[in-house]
């Protein structure tokens, strides 16, 4: 019988989270927890946006209460959302998110898919968003993560009828509704039925909420308590809801543990209706299959008798389980679907049954096609179950060991393996190509809904357990020991023998004068020796004074320095950099993401950079910053000539301000800096002396809260934007100094502007203020908020909703001729 006073305790990990780790462990409680989950045939699917709408109560209380199959389509992202602990932004942020999202599957105990839709930026209605994602691609993407997930039930967040606000979750909404029925009809994405099936889920919710606006729960609505308390895993539902959410730490989504009885309302959408479950009227246990009698008896015969001291007890349950599924028909499409799956899951149980640890490890993190690296194979019994290790399936050679596992003894392989010379370079998937504003490119359609790549390399072990042969697949990882931190695993890269990094994406030039750039060569082997080359477009000149290249040893870097000149009257361009060896030129740089709560992440795009010519005047040139939640705007002043200070907490205590022309607060530094309340009286004595403070979006919600007064008059930070990049700016005050000293800014100033105009402009504006602007998106009030300007004694103190964040390390001129106008701003007498 089982021991559940000893498993009581331990924490649990749900079966469809260990695909993705190195090795799977599973304790005692993990391992009845994992057998009650491969006794249900059911699923549901959640659908939503972005990473942080999925409801993590809900789907932790569907994967571990339920134990039904449980995924969460977000149909971005998340690459134009905001970074409250980095300055990543678009690709890199979504990066972040897409892992983050998966560390919350971790907790939760469900799975994660997307869509190829990107997340271009807020949205206002459904209609703008389908102009950008293409509806009809994603709706195809959509039915086909319904058509290979096969759910019973699909859940949306939001509704179809604008309730959720963002026209995202609108879009995510319509998009569901109409792939509940499309993923049924053989003639709506018929390509798609070479590799999977049509598939009519029952029903489909609407999980119907009470936040952030009107409540849109009723009494008459399925009501379903998810905050029950689980003793197997020792926690309830809001409490695995809160670490799972808390993983979204890139948007401030720390969580509160919620305790006690917890409400989840449901409106149906179509489907038929229910009264008391999600799950009425369809079974999810094995009868909905044929010729499985006997595998729910083994099961249920596994959990009565499953001892928690010995677990290996379990293995000949485990192995007639194993064989029996093996034996179900694959020629019926559903039941080959679950065959497909409680196999894995059986692979699971047995590898934890029996202890039984395989990993396969390499010497270094990066390795090179066509070139060698060291690969260990370890394997170790750790409990009493008869394990015999038949071979092992190296990068390129088999090893054939025959041999029998002694208990608890580890065994250590090592070989030198080629990696292939045809193998990709690694890199996100949806990356590898260029891609439109809404949406990536995806050449080879079995990667989408796929959250993430598969490992670069991969080593497979021949194991016999009892009398059951398993072929065991382990990524390729590389792991060390940090001082602090302890054992640390990363993934194993594939990478070209050499990257070249550009100091800036963008160079932005205001003058005639050469500009030096800086270029890092990095190689990834010894011995690398090569030729820089540098190719300008036209108009523009660049000089290298020598692009030879001489690395002796891997992870050494050099630092070149180029000119760049840009010609009379040089148009916009690029330029484009690569290293040439062996007659090959390689022309790829790489980005890294390095954070504690995500795996290392990094993306390899071409080495280039952007070339811009701007009609600029300048007025100063000493610029004072402080630092919000991180941004690129000092880089980009620093580009145009301005000598940038980081002003520090000390400096801002004992500097005298007086020396800078102006002063700029960093996007939401009102948000993140408690000790701007302290040097409150001090800016405001600089503006009043003369100076001007240029104050950038901030935030006043939950999430980023205003801790310090901004300005010398009031004013209200409000939620109002215009999300529509190319809507008119219409001049309201046009003999504005903004507007005329140094640069004149015409409405050419706004052409080229990406994602958005604005966010998070001012409200309940005190009349001391100037507003510059009126703004406004399609069908809506024009708000006059986005640039407001109050003279306070000979200075000027300036808040803005415009995002210059974006807009100046994108190289817009006219966000910089606009930029250096408020910068510029003349004294008053």
């Amino acid at each position: 019988m089982t021991n559940y006073r000893l498993l009581l305790a331990l924490p649990i990990l749900i079966i469809s989270n260990l695909f993705s780790q190195t090795n799977v462990q599973l304790n005692s409680a993990e391992i009845i927890q994992n057998l009650k989950k491969l006794n249900t045939v059911g699923s549901v699917l959640y659908i939503a946006a972005h990473p942080d709408d999925e409801n993590t109560r809900l789907l932790g209380y569907m994967a571990n209460e339920k134990k039904v199959r449980t995924g969460y389509l977000s149909l971005t992202r998340g690459d134009g959302g905001q970074n409250l602990i980095g300055k990543e932004q678009g690709e890199l942020l979504g990066l972040i998110r897409t892992q983050e999202l998966l560390a919350a599957r971790r907790t939760d105990g469900a799975e994660q898919f997307f869509t190829r839709a990107n997340d271009f930026g807020y949205s206002k209605n459904p209609e703008e968003t389908f102009t950008f994602w293409n509806k009809d691609s994603i709706l195809s993407d959509v039915v086909l993560t319904i058509r290979k997930f096969k759910p019973d039930v699909i859940i949306c967040r939001f509704p179809t009828t604008g309730e959720g606000g963002h026209g995202h979750h609108t879009a995510s909404a319509i998009l569901a509704v109409e792939a509940f029925a499309a993923a049924a009809d053989p003639k709506k994405f018929p390509e798609q039925l070479k590799y999977t099936d049509v598939w009519q889920a029952k029903r489909i919710y609407w999980n119907t909420f009470n936040f952030g606006g009107p409540n849109t729960t009723a009494p008459d609505q399925l009501k379903i308590d998810v905050g029950v308390f689980n003793p197997l895993l020792g926690k309830s539902y809001g409490e695995i809801a809160a670490e799972s959410r808390s993983m979204h730490k890139s948007q401030g989504f720390g969580s509160g543990k919620q305790r006690g009885s917890n409400t989840e309302f449901f409106k149906l959408l179509k489907g038929d209706s229910t009264k008391t479950d999600l799950f009425e009227g369809i079974n999810i246990s094995w009868n909905r299959i044929k010729n499985t009698e006997k595998i729910q008896k083994l099961i249920d015969d596994c959990i009565k008798k499953f001892n928690a001291q010995s677990p290996e007890n379990s293995l000949p349950e485990l192995v007639a389980i194993y064989k029996q599924l093996q034996l179900l028909d694959e020629k019926e499409a559903y039941t080959n679907y679950w065959k497909k799956q409680k196999i894995k899951e059986t692979e699971v149980l047995l590898l934890a049954c029996s202890g039984l640890w395989l990993e396969a490890f390499a010497s270094d993190y990066i390795g090179i096609p066509g070139q060698e690296t060291m690969v260990f194979a370890q394997i170790v019994n750790r409990n009493k179950g008869t394990v015999k290790l038949n071979s092992i399936n190296y990068l390129q050679t088999d090893t054939v060991t025959s041999l029998s596992l002694k208990t608890n003894e580890l065994y250590t392989f090592k070989r030198k393996e080629k990696i292939s010379s045809d193998v990709p370079f690694s890199n996100p998937y949806w990356l590898n190509e260029k891609h439109d504003v809404g949406i990536y490119t995806v050449k080879t359609s079995s990667l989408i809904g796929k959250p993430q790549n598969d490992a670069a390399q991969k080593i497979s072990f021949d194991v016999t357990i009892q009398d059951l042969n398993l072929k065991i697949w382990r990524d390729l990882v590389y792991k060390y020991t940090d001082p602090v931190k302890g054992e640390i695993y990363r993934p194993f890269e594939v990478l070209p023998p050499v990257t070249v990094n550009i100091s800036e994406k963008v160079f932005v030039f205001s003058d005639a004068s050469p500009k030096t750039i800086f270029l890092t060569v990095k190689t990834n082997q010894n011995n690398f020796e090569g030729t820089l080359q540098l190719k300008a477009s036209a108009g523009w000149n660049v000089a290298i004074k020598d692009p030879n290249i001489k690395l002796k040893n891997k992870n050494d870097e050099v630092v070149i320095e180029a000119t760049i000149t840009a010609g009379k009257d040089a148009a916009n361009g690029k330029l484009e950099v690569s290293v040439a060896a062996n007659n090959v030129a390689f022309n790829k740089s790489i980005k890294r993401i390095e954070y504690d709560h995500i795996p290392y992440q990094f993306i390899l795009n071409d080495a280039e950079a952007g070339l811009v010519n701007v009609d600029l005047k300048k007025g100063g040139t000493n610029i004072g910053y402080i630092l919000g939640a991180g941004d690129d705007v000092p880089a980009a002043l620093k580009q145009i000539g301005y000598h940038v200070t980081m002003l520090t907490d000390e400096l801002l205590l004992n500097d005298n301000l007086t020396k800078y022309n102006a002063i700029v607060t960093g996007v939401r530094a009102y948000n993140t800096n408690e000790r701007l309340q302290i040097h409150y009286t001090k800016l405001m004595d600089y503006v009043k002396n003369g100076g001007n403070l240029i104050v950038q979006y901030n935030t006043n919600n939950r999430i980023g809260p205003v801790k310090a007064n901004i300005g010398p008059y009031p004013f209200t930070i409000s939620r109002d934007r215009v999300t529509d990049e190319k809507a008119e700016m219409k001049f309201s005050n046009e003999k504005h100094a903004a507007l005329n000293f140094p640069n004149l800014i015409t409405a050419k100033d706004f052409d080229g502007w990406i994602q958005e105009r604005g966010i998070y402009f001012a409200s309940e504006i005190d009349k001391e203020y100037e507003t510059i602007f009126t703004i406004k998106d399609p069908d809506e009030k024009a708000s006059d908020g986005s640039l407001i300007i109050g003279k306070y004694g000979k200075g000027n103190f300036v808040y803005t909703g415009l995002v210059f964040f974006r807009e100046l390390p994108a190289g817009v001129p006219g966000a910089y001729r606009l930029f250096v106008n408020l910068l510029s701003l003349p004294q008053n007498k």
